[in-house]
């Protein structure tokens, strides 16, 4: 039982990369200290939410074990899992240039569009996710 309550405080914190495109999406319209706030935030939100996707990693493994589950779908969650562990350690490089670029008073709209292509990635991941996590006889 306390795997489950771990696994479920691992889903809050990956929670975040749902409301990431929003987020990224009104930074256009943001000044350039707000913009510099964002991006920090944001950074700091991401390591968060990539111990938390650790967690889901090590928690998830040990109650896949547990339970009866069909190899497709187990395949399916591992690989939208290692997705979500590339697409957000693959944010991080945009996310220090931004910072980089907003200190230097340059403009951020290369990062921006990545960082909104990475963030819209993590959120149909994790939607995916969502879906196999509640219909998991699907398959």
């Amino acid at each position: 039982m306390i795997m489950y309550f771990v696994h479920i405080l691992g889903a809050l914190s990956v929670g975040f990369y749902l409301l990431l495109p929003f987020v990224v999406a009104k930074m256009t319209t943001l000044s350039l200290a707000a913009k510099e706030g964002s991006t920090v935030a944001i950074r700091s939100f991401n390591v968060i939410a990539q111990i938390g996707l650790l967690i889901q990693f090590i928690t998830g493994g040990y109650l896949m074990s547990q339970g009866d589950y069909s190899v497709a779908w187990m395949v399916i969650v591992i690989v939208l899992v290692l997705a979500l562990f590339a697409v957000s350690g693959m944010m991080s490089k945009p996310l220090k240039l931004a910072i980089a670029s907003i200190k230097q008073n340059k403009d951020i709209s290369a990062e921006l569009s990545k960082l909104r292509m990475m963030s819209s990635l993590l959120a149909v991941c994790m939607l995916v996710m969502i879906f196999f996590m509640v219909y998991n006889q699907i398959i």
